[in-house]
């Protein structure tokens, strides 16, 4: 028996086939092979056509089933790329390309609330400021499309999107609602005030439904796209970063997750209801939070992150050098880049520095002195030192970060992004083998009662390595110190 596990990032669709019984994973595929192109008609917009991630998921799928045969899929999970807007009409069918997470175009929108609605309001009820997220994105649709925004039946997240061709059903989650701010954790109930405040009516938003547990089944169109059978039931759906958590067993007060994809987080997992005084972290509903038991993701989120790195690798490696090449030569160039500091702001508004978006830049280079091995070394020690300035704000809140889980994946692939990560912040890493797509297809597992608990569902999970704080931290720490200088 196999569980089918999809993750939709802004880079590519992801497919995964669990097997039920050992947790291991026996197909895995994603699409498109290069990066999926993000359009920006605008300085600071992103989108990408939601038509598009379904034709990736279909050739991720076919290429997962040409390798396992012809499989018996027990259930579906979904993991997804956050904060997206998806705007339908009636027929199910996008009104206009998706803005994904790292458009930067609704900062004014959400500032606007948080002074009109109030920051105690908003900090109280939503946990953060409306900022960037879906339903400011929403607002400038409003005053911006007008008439596209009367043409619109529901608003929804990408992976509320990928469940809709699935199965027909148009449904979202409470932590679905809480990242796009549209979700009041005081009255526990859908954010009325803000969704008043914007102008929408609440008919907008899709129905609710569990992030464990049945979502709807596979449509015999969606079936026939597919090549698997109708009926197969949906049983989770999570955003990327609260899925990342899940995949490494991540859901309890204290716990810490990690990833340094396009964009990095740092994620912790709190028991009780608290939040940034300044909204430099963001607050959400994690995959198991409820009213009665609250578990709520801290995320840290860095927008310019691999992001960097890829670009690095197009415009400064040597032509054709992979990323493995990369993290070796970076790996020639000692601690600190001979003094080389790259801020990794590239990518769009930056929450934690208040939304602002400064741009990438680079400072101390010095054309006697520096090659490319100190520039790539540089690039990978910025995001970690953009971590670690973040991890400081989560510290303020009373978060105690001293082991930090991640997948064996992007940037944790690099020895000197690892090694500095934990020396600069002093915490102990711990390596496991999974990603996005096995946690979808664990979630669902866990959703449709396949397994009897998380600790069934992770029995499987292995630990590849434990990466320590170098017994002399004060090399990381000097690095760091000039690092946040430029800032």
């Amino acid at each position: 028996m196999l569980i089918l596990g999809y993750d939709l990032g802004s880079s590519s669709v992801k497919a995964s086939l669990v097997c039920a019984e050992s947790g291991k994973c026996v197909a895995t595929a994603f699409y498109p092979k290069n990066e999926a192109p993000i359009l920006s008609r605008e300085p600071g917009w992103a989108e990408q056509d939601p038509d598009a991630w379904w034709e990736y998921l279909k050739a991720a799928t076919a290429e997962v089933l040409a390798s396992a045969g012809t499989p018996s899929i027990a259930a579906i999970g979904i993991s997804y790329q956050m904060h997206g807007l998806v705007c339908v009409d009636k027929a199910g069918k996008p009104l206009r390309p998706a803005i994904i997470w790292c458009d930067s175009r609704a900062v004014p929108y959400g500032q606007k609330a948080f002074e009109g609605l109030g920051k105690d309001w908003c900090l109280g009820h939503l946990l953060n400021s409306p900022g960037n997220f879906t339903a400011a994105k929403l607002a400038w649709v409003k005053e911006n499309e007008p008439e596209l925004f009367a043409k619109i039946h529901k608003i929804m997240l990408p992976g509320d999107y990928i469940a809709l061709r699935l199965t027909g059903e148009a449904c979202t989650t409470v932590s679905g609602l809480s990242e796009g701010m549209m979700w009041d954790f005081a009255k526990n109930c859908p954010a009325g005030e803000l969704l008043d405040y914007y102008g929408f009516d609440p008919a907008i938003l899709p129905e609710i439904r569990p992030t464990f547990g049945e979502q709807g089944r596979v449509s015999a169109a969606a079936a026939a796209e597919l090549g698997i059978p109708a009926g197969v039931p949906v049983c989770y759906r999570a955003g990327d970063q609260p899925n990342n958590a899940l995949s490494l067993n991540v859901l309890n007060p204290g716990e810490i997750a990690a990833t340094a994809g396009t964009s990095g987080v740092v994620y912790g997992v709190l028991g009780e209801v608290n939040y940034d005084p300044q909204s430099r972290v963001n607050t959400f509903a994690h995959v198991n939070h409820s009213a009665a038991d609250p578990r709520l993701g801290v995320l840290l989120c860095i927008n310019g992150t691999g992001i960097l790195n890829s670009w690095m690798r197009r415009n400064v490696a040597f032509d054709g050098m992979t990323y493995p090449g990369m993290n070796a030569l970076a790996k020639e160039s000692p601690i600190g880049s001979r003094g080389i500091s790259i801020l990794p702001f590239g990518n769009g508004a930056e929450r934690m520095l208040g939304n602002a978006a400064p741009g990438c830049s680079f400072h101390g280079i010095d054309f006697n002195r520096h090659g490319r091995g100190d520039l790539l070394r540089a690039a990978q020690e910025g995001i970690v030192f953009s971590f670690q300035y973040g991890i400081e704000v989560m510290q303020a809140m009373g978060m105690k970060i001293d082991r930090i889980h991640a997948g064996n994946a992007n940037m944790f692939l690099s020895e000197v992004f690892r090694e500095t990560l934990a020396s600069v912040s002093g915490a102990t890493i711990e390596l496991y083998d999974t990603d996005g797509s096995v946690g979808a297809a664990r979630g669902a597992g866990l959703g449709a009662g396949i397994y009897a608990s998380p600790a069934e569902a992770f029995t499987s999970l292995e630990r590849l390595a434990l990466i320590e704080p170098a017994s002399d931290r004060r090399p990381y720490l000097e690095a760091y110190q000039t690092w946040k200088q430029y800032l």
